[in-house]
Parts: structure tokens; sequence; C-alpha cells
């Protein structure tokens, strides 16, 4: 793994960052006519780095990166790294093809993010050779570290991990696939240093298997709207003696149930945060289309749920 000084400094504070808790993918806020809300984002920012993330990554799935244009881009990831003043890192989205991931990072660059993750490509199925050379192409062209994002479309192979690892600049990988006999093998391909993520839907649900491969590091949407809960789990699962117990509770009476309810409906891996979000008076607004925001049952179920999760670490809707 090539690297710099100012890459190596990166590095080492995401990796404390990791170590110390949960990585937090703030949402994006909108308007109900669907503009941008930059005061509505900074509230919000401000209140996830308030609860001491390891990291957080702006403008990326949970996001809706998909959905900003760039001047919408730029005032994001300004607004992330303005509120974070240096106390965490902050990882900015980029993506579609490596021309168009290139003006993004430019924009990351002077907007002072500390590093990148490249989301998967826009549409197409690549060859292993396409998936290597999609980061060597935007390395060229950023200062600023990568961290691969291997899901849906992505996913390496142990040998292209190997070159990917080589590439200067390209500091680790997040794994959205939850294969673990493929993520076993990169891992041991990797050289010592490469950063692993795990960036599974609700991703505490496999948490602990991932930590058994070597991954436990993970992102958590529950942190955009319950960080009292993200936290307690993050805490119940680094216990020096393995607090078992809390995290069974936790996720057999809130995880489980989140994601049966997330998967009711595609997109609610977004929508459904941003209304759990506001339903504890976070001002982030409604999705942009294609998503669409909770039916009313949904909703409602929503509700029940989130107050059964406070009410088991202690909190209040």
């Amino acid at each position: 793994m090539a690297v710099n000084g100012d890459t190596e400094t990166v590095v080492r504070r995401l990796r404390d960052g990791m170590a110390g808790g949960v990585l937090s993918f703030p949402l994006t806020s909108f308007h109900d006519d669907g503009s941008l809300d930059p005061a509505g984002f900074r509230t919000h920012v401000a209140a996830r780095i308030a609860t001491a993330p390891g990291a957080v990554f702006p403008a990326c799935g949970t996001g809706e990166f998909f959905s900003l244009d760039e001047d919408e881009y730029r005032t994001v990831v300004t607004v992330a790294v303005e509120e974070a003043a240096g106390r965490v890192p902050v990882v900015a989205g980029v993506g579609y093809g490596w021309a168009q991931a290139a003006r993004f990072a430019r924009i990351a660059e002077e907007a002072g993010a500390d590093a990148l993750l490249v989301l998967p490509h826009y549409l197409v199925a690549a060859p292993q050779d396409g998936l290597v050379a999609q980061l060597e192409q935007l390395a060229a062209r950023t200062r600023l570290p990568l961290i691969a994002y291997q899901r849906g479309q992505v996913a390496f192979t142990a040998s292209s991990l190997r070159r990917i690892a080589e590439i200067p600049g390209v500091i680790g990988l997040k794994d959205g696939h939850s294969d673990l006999d493929r993520l076993q093998r990169l891992t041991l391909a990797a050289p010592e240093g490469f950063l692993f993520f795990n960036g599974a839907s609700t991703a505490e649900i496999q948490a602990r298997a991932y930590a058994t491969v070597g991954v436990p590091a993970y992102s958590s949407a529950v942190h955009a709207f319950a960080p009292e809960i993200a936290n307690a789990f993050f805490t119940a699962l680094h216990d020096r003696d393995g607090d078992d117990k809390t995290i069974e509770k936790l996720l057999r009476d809130f995880y489980v149930p989140l994601v049966e309810l997330r998967d009711r409906v595609p997109g609610y891996a977004v929508s459904l945060v941003k209304a759990a979000a506001r339903l504890r008076g976070q001002p982030v607004g409604p999705v942009r289309a294609p998503l669409t925001d909770p039916s009313a049952a949904d909703l409602a179920e929503l509700t029940t749920l989130l107050t059964t999760g406070l009410d088991l670490v202690g909190a209040a809707l």
C-alpha cells in the first residue's frame, strides 16, 4: 500500500476512529419542495458529530449522493467539513464513471474532505481489469485517499484486491456483499495496514460475523436517527467480556424487525432512515425521487419500533 505522509495521517485517524465508534453516514436534508436545505443538514450533521462517531461520510448512499448535483454536493461536503472541524475524519462519496467521479473528487478536495469513498460505478457490469482501471484513473486525478466500495456489480477477487492495494492512495475497501468466504480471502490477500469496513445494509446484523474474518469496523445507518441505539450496540460489541445479552436483545427486538420493515419496499434503506430521523425532530426532510417516503401504515410501525429500540437503551423518542 503506497502512501505519502498525508495519507498515512488519514489512515491512522480512520483506524483510531473506527476502533472507537461507528462510522456515521448522515442524511442530506431537503425542503418539502425537494430543494437542498443546507441549514437543516448543518443541524443534522452537527448532532451526529456530537455523539462521537469514528468518522463521518457525507454524500454517500444514505446521503442520496445519486440525487445531488455538483453545487449541492459542494455545499454538503463543505458543511460536513466545517462541522467536523478536524474532530473526526470526513470521507465524501464519489461515483459514476471515473471521469465524473474525478469532478466530484476535485470538489471534495476544495471543500477540505480527508478521503473519498468510491461508490459502485453506474449501471454496467465490468471485468476485474476494468474495476481496477476505474480506481487507477480516479487515483491519478485526486490527491485524496480512496476507499473502494464493493457492492452490486462491483466485487473484487483476491488478485484484484492485491492490485488495487498497490495503487497509490487506495487505502481500504468497504464491503456490502456479505460474502464472508470471499471477504476472508480479501483480508488475507491485503497488505498490512489496508483498511476494511463492513458496509452491509443495517451492518449491525452481521457485525459479529464480519469481526470473525477481521473486519470489526462498520457503518451504521441507525446512527443517523438513533445514535443512542447505535452507540449502545457498538459498546456491547466491543465489551472486553462480550456483552452478548445486550447485543442479542437489540438484534432481536430492534434491528431484525427494522430489517424486515426495510425489506418491504425498495428504497426503504434510505427513506425509512429519513423518516425515523424526522420522528426524532431532525430537519432532514423528504427523500428525492425515485425514492419514496414510507406509507402511513409503515410509518406507524416504524414509530412503534423506534420507541421500543430507544426504550431498550434508556432513551426516549
